[in-house]
């Protein structure tokens, strides 16, 4: 349930916060005083997109942010996989801060993504824009609603179709790409074959190409290595007089000479002759370095050839030896390929053929799990439709298979319609009215918010086009469908605002020059006074305010 939304500095709103009940939420207010912005700070908030106009004059940046109750099952396991948690209380806080250019989203406090936003708010909130009814007129919408409707029944079939589909396409990809006249067989083989040859013939070795470079950079400084250790070990040793190694050994000879009257001296001869001991040790290591940097002219060409003709392969076939022999095995499968490759294309369009009848029987066990609940949805909706004040309906789900099968199966489903006696069921585009098309949508999203575990419905004027006596029938099935879930609805029609739990006004006035929006909840009284309004009285005479409590009246008999 949507406990509360904040809004701040986003167009003509400077801040303000509401806290919506359970039931049946409404909202109302004049024509432009910002019901569509209340909307739309939602939206914002869920990831929809955000525009530098939309920010308050004066302002660099705006504040929307959504307090959701998540005890549901699923919203906890996806906060689980988002490796989130929701607050102590058990809520759910989503927020968003926008600034031209940059927009920061918050999950309980964490930095998120606008991708992990909406993934989220798929099982907290369900939105009915104002427009949306309009998308019942593209046959694409219809399978999304049927496919809904099926629930987990149709999960099964449809991954099998999915992944049949997946294999297929991967496979006669394979086939094209591999497909070859005996010209282009002939010139793929004699390239595979040399290319291997190449490779086979350099016998290399894993981890050769590292000893060889050093060994190279070794023998090509040598000269200036034997020069370096040779000056290095004069002055380390005993060959000459001032080397360190005389001065030490006199040093040493010094101390020698009055250790015995002090033990504190004893100490410093020992440290003395450990470092003249791995000054002698280093000394030899350095003379038998240079006794062994020794080599002759034809090992050096040696191996500056050979590491040409590493690096000469690794440019062609791969940045390491690894890698050259990785591609010199798979030229030699491709030769095994192509000198078997009748063959080999048969065993492809064997396995295509294979997959291709998964996918045809996967198609069909989808389309029967389709036509079972598309009868069942049929009477349904007939039945939701004749409750919304379609005195005379017939109501028909289409399904023809296409005989093309696709990711999403091989059916091809529209609704039909037909609100006359007589008439036969038409496409919706040819027979519904906008009003007629709101309720159609407004029948759907009830029934399929039995579908799901989504406890709060968002109607944008679910109400356009509609009036009188239609107008009291859909004030009646929000209020059943708001007797399960939080039903938030904006709309212009006092049949459904009289059938409110909570009642807000949506207002908007002037200070100092400002424009500024907010968003009030009405006392029972303020409420009488709302109605009065939205039944065209400008001033609130008794009679109007009779009419609006008859309205009242009658609401209530329903919720009794």
């Amino acid at each position: 349930m949507l406990q509360s939304l904040h809004v701040k500095n986003l167009a003509l709103m400077e801040e303000t916060e509401v806290e919506f009940g359970r039931g049946l939420n409404i909202l109302t207010g004049e024509t432009g005083a910002g019901k569509s912005l209340l909307m739309g700070s939602v939206n914002l908030a869920l990831g929809g997109k955000f525009e530098k106009e939309m920010l308050r004059r004066g302002a660099d940046s705006a504040l929307v942010e959504l307090v959701f109750d998540a005890e549901g099952e699923r919203v906890q396991e996806r906060l689980r996989q988002m490796e989130l948690e929701p607050l102590e209380d058990g809520t759910v806080i989503i927020s968003r801060k926008m600034q031209v250019g940059r927009s920061v989203f918050r999950i309980n406090g964490e930095t998120v993504t606008a991708k992990q936003v909406r993934e989220l708010s798929e099982e907290l909130i369900d939105i009915y824009g104002q427009h949306e009814h309009q998308s019942l007129l593209q046959k694409k919408k219809h399978i999304e609603i049927l496919d809904a409707y099926c629930g987990e029944e149709i999960q099964r079939p449809a991954r099998r179709v999915a992944e049949a589909f997946r294999l297929c396409r991967q496979l006669q990809r394979r086939l094209d790409e591999e497909t070859m006249d005996e010209e282009a067989k002939a010139k793929e083989q004699s390239l595979a074959e040399f290319e291997l040859q190449e490779i086979q013939e350099a016998r290399l070795v894993p981890g050769e190409d590292e000893d060889l470079e050093q060994s190279y950079r070794r023998m090509a400084n040598s000269r200036k290595i034997a020069e370096s250790l040779a000056e290095s070990y004069q002055y380390s040793g005993n060959e000459v007089q001032s080397g360190a190694g005389s001065s030490l050994s006199r040093a040493l000879r010094a101390l020698r000479s009055v250790a015995m009257y002090d033990p504190a001296l004893e100490e410093l001869e020992r440290q003395l002759a450990e470092v003249d001991s791995l000054l002698a040790d280093y000394n030899r290591d350095v003379a038998e370095y240079i006794h062994d940097c020794e080599f002759d002219q034809e090992n050096f060409l040696k191996t500056e050839e050979r590491l040409n003709l590493i690096n000469h392969l690794k440019g062609k076939y791969g940045g390491g030896i690894e890698e050259i022999l990785a591609y010199g095995e798979s030229r030699q499968q491709l030769l095994e390929k192509l000198l078997d490759y009748d063959a080999y294309m048969e065993e492809l369009k064997r396995q295509l053929g294979a997959e291709e009848k998964k996918l045809k029987e996967a198609c069909a066990e989808l389309s029967a799990v389709r036509s079972k609940n598309a009868r069942l949805l049929e009477k349904q909706l007939k039945d939701a439709l004749i409750s919304l004040n379609f005195l005379t309906v017939e109501f028909q789900i289409a399904i023809r298979p296409t005989g093309q099968a696709g990711a999403g199966g091989w059916d091809d489903v529209e609704f039909l319609i037909s609100t006359n006696p007589g008439e036969s069921p038409k496409p919706l585009g040819q027979v519904a009215s906008g009003g007629e098309l709101s309720r159609i949508m407004l029948a759907v999203k009830t029934l399929l918010a039995g579908k799901d575990d989504i406890d709060t419905l968002i109607f944008d004027e679910i109400d356009t086009g509609i009036s009188g006596k239609t107008a009291w029938r859909v004030s009646e099935q929000l209020d059943v469908v708001a007797r399960a879930h939080q039903v938030i609805c904006i709309t212009h029609l006092p049949q459904i605002a009289a059938m409110a739990d909570t009642h807000f006004a949506i207002e908007k006035s002037s200070d100092d020059g400002h424009t500024i929006t907010q968003i009030r909840l009405l006392t029972e009284a303020e409420s009488l006074g709302e109605l009065a309004r939205l039944l065209g009285s400008d001033i609130l005479t008794e009679a109007a305010l009779s009419n609006a409590r008859e309205m009242k009246s009658q609401a209530l008999s329903h919720k009794q």
